[in-house]
């Protein structure tokens, strides 16, 4: 049985919170979690570079000199590689990075990074942050209540409230983002994964089966 301490705004612990076995207890693969990795980071890429060959600039048709008779040596056209301002050899062309997963193994992937943020402890619960206005000192000081003010974190809410991102997003180490919506990567990029009790519930009525 897997638990994860509920705290209030203020840093207090409240209790023990059950989690879900099956999103937070499985044997993570690690050999999952890489390819998703590189799947993602490789879904990041544009690859929209290009470099043209002697064939595709523009100009070079004319011979720069007769063959024989100059003394210089033989020259065909301009763009050869060899010369400066010339095609180049070998250049980058237009590429398509995407990589597609199965759903069943970005499944796995996210169920794997949870459990080993439970296998380290690093799961806090937090009572729900009401916010009158945007404050983002007010958030900054329940991150220092959970002594995680220094830690990279990652903050997971049942919806986006506007007043809550407004006030995360000038904190340096804090992403802030909807249960429904977290990642693989996200998670294993952060030290701690914060959670709201609504985000809790949203994110095992989603991703548990």
């Amino acid at each position: 049985m897997i638990n994860a301490t509920l705290y209030d705004v203020e840093g207090k612990p409240l209790g023990e919170v059950k989690l879900s076995d099956d999103l937070f207890g499985i044997n993570p693969n690690e050999n999952v979690i890489c390819d998703y990795v590189k799947a993602y980071l490789g879904n990041q890429r544009q690859g929209t570079v290009c470099k043209k060959t002697r064939s595709t600039m523009r100009g070079g048709g004319a011979k720069p000199w007769r063959q024989k008779g100059t003394g210089r040596a033989r020259a065909g056209t301009i763009n050869s590689p060899i010369w400066v301002g010339g095609g180049r050899t070998f250049g980058p062309f237009p590429r398509d990075y995407t990589v597609k997963l199965p759903k069943k193994v970005k499944r796995l992937a996210l169920k794997s990074a949870f459990s080993f943020k439970a296998r380290e402890n690093k799961i806090l619960l937090i009572q729900k942050v009401d916010l009158d206005h945007p404050k983002t000192q007010r958030v900054a000081q329940i991150l220092k209540n959970l002594n995680v003010s220094n830690s990279r974190c990652l903050l997971l809410d049942e919806t986006q409230d506007d007043k809550l991102y407004k006030s995360c997003r000038n904190i340096r180490n804090l992403t802030y983002k909807k249960a429904r919506a977290v990642n693989p990567y996200d998670l294993l990029t952060t030290d701690y994964l914060l959670m709201t009790e609504k985000g809790l519930e949203a994110l095992e009525e989603v991703f548990a089966s």
